[in-house]
């Protein structure tokens, strides 16, 4: 039962920082976990919350900063929630994330005699996102256009510059919320569910520099759409695409339930590791478009294939993992929920002429126990699960066809520990682990690591 405490400030040593990217200290015996503050500085907080085992707060002054803080690059860090980071170091960043990988391995899965391997930092550490999604929202006279205000789930301040996304995206959210106010397009109202403009997605890719737009608004044409297509093309002439995306649901989310393309082709294409894969405005695609060769071919040295294997793809997106794999080994299967990146996916294999893969559409704990599972055998799982991790039904599934290897890459050390727990209770050895880098200056980790059945050790 957790209750609000009135306002005091406190003085705090700051000691970790935990998972989620606050800072830890004690007090009255209790953790506190704190937004703001890192490891060796004392600082003043306001204490928010309390529960039975531990404290919320917010630090409210830094009496003796730590030497691992520098001076955050964006005019926006005291007030954004993106970038939690950015005021340290980024070696020290990359030595508390390995340290939480091992926090989480050991605490949650509770496992023993794991190696964990250096991580791998990123080869970018800003302007390395493709992908962002700016909202909107209404305010008391006008409305704003930007990111979330640290700390709230609605409250979003405009934006003029994002370090960690593409450099001209700061002008481009500028110009569009110039453009909604000169031409006096309503903006969405979370409260009464009023309003058209919702959200601004934009994804640029890093290898062959393509630009796409996606509009997400309420139900209904979007106004004048000639003129707008016209004007932001001319303002932004490397722009390839353009789509409306429209999406009546209460629930405040930038997926479209109906799309139209406004101008060019309807998607986009990134090369990874030579292969060219095409990229629709709802499918999955990693963020880091470099990183993501270095984390693939990370787990592909970890998998060591062959050309004999056959091989399940899980939670496979747009197919990148499985179109990489595939001309190492013997066969490919992938597994997908999204209809959209299934499409793509095929595609995507068609484009790079790999013929030994197929893909099917639906929830992967259906798919394990279908005719087709029974009727085939794959010796190799490879998994790319949500920040959830493996759904518990698919999970046991995936246990009882008994792979030799099962590739686990996972953003999300915290589900990928409960998972982990589950496979080495079931007969799986986890030998090591590999943290990577995907996200800079964000508390954002993930990892390679591979189970093997015990049998299958040498």
């Amino acid at each position: 039962m957790e209750k609000n405490i009135p306002t005091k400030l406190v003085e705090i040593e700051v000691t970790d920082l935990a998972f989620d990217g606050k800072a830890v200290g004690h007090i009255d015996g209790k953790v506190i976990f704190l937004k703001g503050g890192l490891p060796g500085e004392t600082v003043l907080a306001e204490i928010t919350r309390t529960k039975a085992r531990y404290f919320n707060g917010i630090t409210r002054e830094i009496i003796k900063k730590s030497d691992k803080r520098v001076k955050a690059v964006c005019s926006h860090f005291d007030e954004c929630g993106g970038c939690t980071w950015l005021d340290l170091q980024y070696e020290d960043q990359l030595a508390y994330k390995q340290k939480q990988v091992k926090d989480c391995i050991e605490r949650i899965g509770a496992l023993e005699g794991v190696k964990f391997l250096d991580i791998i930092g990123s080869k970018e550490i800003y302007n390395y996102r493709n992908k962002m999604e700016y909202s909107f929202n209404v305010t008391d006279d006008s409305f704003t256009l930007g990111l979330h205000s640290r700390g709230s789930y609605q409250d979003i301040f405009n934006l003029n510059e994002c370090h960690i996304s593409q450099k001209t995206d700061g002008e481009l959210v500028q110009w569009m919320r110039n453009y909604i106010k000169e031409n006096a397009i309503t903006v969405y109202d979370v409260h009464n569910h009023g309003g058209f403009m919702r959200f601004f997605m934009l994804r640029q890719t890093k290898q062959t520099n393509q630009l796409m737009v996606n509009v997400v608004t309420n139900y209904g044409d979007f106004p004048n759409v000639e003129k707008f297509v016209k004007e932001i093309t001319e303002a932004f002439p490397f722009i390839t695409t353009i789509i409306h995306s429209q999406n009546g649901q209460k629930s405040n989310i930038a997926i479209g339930e109906v799309e139209a393309t406004l101008y060019g082709p309807g998607y986009i294409e990134e090369m990874l590791s030579g292969k060219l894969f095409k990229i629709t405005a709802n499918s999955f695609f990693q963020t880091n478009s470099l990183q993501a060769e270095v984390l693939y071919q990370t787990g592909f040295d970890m998998l060591k294939p062959e050309a004999d294997d056959k091989v399940l793809d899980l939670y496979c997106g747009t197919g990148t993992i499985g179109i990489l794999l595939a001309d190492k080994v013997k066969e490919v299967v992938g597994v997908e929920l999204v209809p959209d990146a299934v499409m793509a996916a095929k595609l995507n294999a068609k484009k790079n002429g790999v013929t030994n893969i197929q893909f099917f559409e639906g929830f992967v704990k259906e798919f394990l126990k279908s005719d087709f599972m029974k009727e085939n055998k794959y010796n190799i799982a490879i998994i790319d699960p949500p920040r959830s991790g493996l759904n518990p039904k698919a999970l046991k599934q995936l246990i009882l066809l008994q792979p030799e290897k099962i590739l686990y890459i996972s953003c999300n050390p915290a589900t990928f520990s409960r998972d982990a727990q589950k496979l080495v209770d079931a007969g799986y050895e986890l030998p090591e682990i590999q943290p990577v880098d995907m996200f800079p200056h964000t508390m954002h980790i993930e990892l390679a690591s591979m189970f093997y059945k015990k049998a299958t050790l040498a």
